[in-house]
Protein backbone atom coordinates (compact mmCIF):
# COMPACT_ATOMS: atom_id res chain seq x y z
CA UNK A 1 0.00 0.00 0.00
CA UNK A 2 1.58 3.29 -0.97
CA UNK A 3 -0.66 6.40 -0.05
CA UNK A 4 0.40 10.26 -1.84
CA UNK A 5 -0.69 13.05 -0.30
CA UNK A 6 -2.46 15.41 -2.68
CA UNK A 7 -3.33 18.67 -0.92
CA UNK A 8 -2.45 19.46 2.51
CA UNK A 9 -4.13 22.90 3.89
CA UNK A 10 -3.89 24.35 7.33
CA UNK A 11 -7.66 25.22 9.07
CA UNK A 12 -6.27 27.70 12.04
CA UNK A 13 -10.46 28.28 13.09
CA UNK A 14 -11.29 24.20 13.54
CA UNK A 15 -6.65 24.17 14.81
CA UNK A 16 -6.58 21.44 12.47
CA UNK A 17 -4.31 20.68 9.04
CA UNK A 18 -6.65 18.76 6.75
CA UNK A 19 -4.71 16.26 4.30
CA UNK A 20 -6.35 14.81 1.03
CA UNK A 21 -4.52 11.44 -0.19
CA UNK A 22 -4.52 8.82 -2.29
CA UNK A 23 -3.83 5.44 -1.24
CA UNK A 24 -2.83 2.52 -4.25
CA UNK A 25 -3.03 -0.75 -3.05
CA UNK A 26 -2.18 -3.04 -6.02
CA UNK A 27 -2.89 -7.30 -5.37
CA UNK A 28 -4.63 -6.35 -2.03
CA UNK A 29 -8.13 -5.63 -1.24
CA UNK A 30 -9.28 -1.62 -0.10
CA UNK A 31 -7.17 -1.81 3.46
CA UNK A 32 -9.08 -0.89 6.57
CA UNK A 33 -8.94 2.99 7.86
CA UNK A 34 -6.53 1.71 10.88
CA UNK A 35 -3.76 0.74 8.69
CA UNK A 36 -4.21 3.84 6.34
CA UNK A 37 -4.26 6.04 9.96
CA UNK A 38 -1.15 4.45 10.50
CA UNK A 39 0.55 5.14 7.56
CA UNK A 40 -0.12 8.73 7.19
CA UNK A 41 1.06 9.12 11.34
CA UNK A 42 4.13 8.17 9.85
CA UNK A 43 4.35 9.93 6.90
CA UNK A 44 3.05 13.47 8.43
CA UNK A 45 5.38 12.55 11.75
CA UNK A 46 2.26 12.62 14.06
CA UNK A 47 0.73 11.45 16.92
CA UNK A 48 -1.84 8.79 16.46
CA UNK A 49 -4.04 10.19 18.82
CA UNK A 50 -4.47 13.39 16.73
CA UNK A 51 -4.76 12.28 13.35
CA UNK A 52 -8.77 10.93 12.09
CA UNK A 53 -9.21 9.67 8.96
CA UNK A 54 -12.55 11.05 7.80
CA UNK A 55 -13.60 8.74 5.20
CA UNK A 56 -11.97 6.97 1.98
CA UNK A 57 -13.88 6.04 -0.91
CA UNK A 58 -12.39 3.58 -3.29
CA UNK A 59 -13.04 4.46 -7.19
CA UNK A 60 -14.42 1.98 -8.98
CA UNK A 61 -11.88 -0.39 -11.56
CA UNK A 62 -8.79 0.47 -9.87
CA UNK A 63 -6.92 0.22 -7.02
CA UNK A 64 -7.24 3.62 -5.51
CA UNK A 65 -8.85 5.26 -3.09
CA UNK A 66 -9.53 9.38 -2.35
CA UNK A 67 -9.89 9.87 1.30
CA UNK A 68 -9.57 12.88 4.08
CA UNK A 69 -7.58 13.03 6.98
CA UNK A 70 -7.36 15.32 9.89
CA UNK A 71 -4.42 16.26 12.40
CA UNK A 72 -5.87 18.42 14.90
CA UNK A 73 -3.65 20.50 17.45
CA UNK A 74 -5.00 18.84 20.62
CA UNK A 75 -7.31 16.34 21.82
CA UNK A 76 -9.62 18.15 23.37
CA UNK A 77 -10.44 20.22 19.83
CA UNK A 78 -10.61 16.38 18.18
CA UNK A 79 -13.06 15.12 20.74
CA UNK A 80 -15.21 18.90 20.60
CA UNK A 81 -15.24 18.78 16.30
CA UNK A 82 -15.47 15.48 15.27
CA UNK A 83 -18.76 13.20 15.77
CA UNK A 84 -18.39 9.98 17.81
CA UNK A 85 -18.49 7.37 14.63
CA UNK A 86 -15.51 9.23 12.67
CA UNK A 87 -13.43 8.98 16.49
CA UNK A 88 -14.80 5.21 17.14
CA UNK A 89 -13.59 4.04 13.52
CA UNK A 90 -10.33 5.38 14.10
CA UNK A 91 -9.62 3.52 17.45
CA UNK A 92 -7.69 1.41 18.38
CA UNK A 93 -9.31 -2.24 19.02
CA UNK A 94 -8.82 -2.62 22.87
CA UNK A 95 -6.75 -5.26 24.05
CA UNK A 96 -9.03 -6.91 26.37
CA UNK A 97 -11.10 -8.10 23.43
CA UNK A 98 -8.01 -9.75 21.78
CA UNK A 99 -7.59 -11.45 25.00
CA UNK A 100 -10.96 -13.08 24.86
CA UNK A 101 -10.96 -13.63 21.24
CA UNK A 102 -7.98 -16.04 22.32
CA UNK A 103 -9.77 -17.50 25.32
CA UNK A 104 -12.58 -18.50 23.34
CA UNK A 105 -10.57 -20.65 21.15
Amino acid sequence: MEIKIIEKKENPLLNRTEIKFECEYPAEGTPNILDVKHKLVALEDSSNDLLVVDNMKPNYGVATAVGLAKIYDSIEKLNEIETKAVIAKNEEPAEEVAEEAEDAE
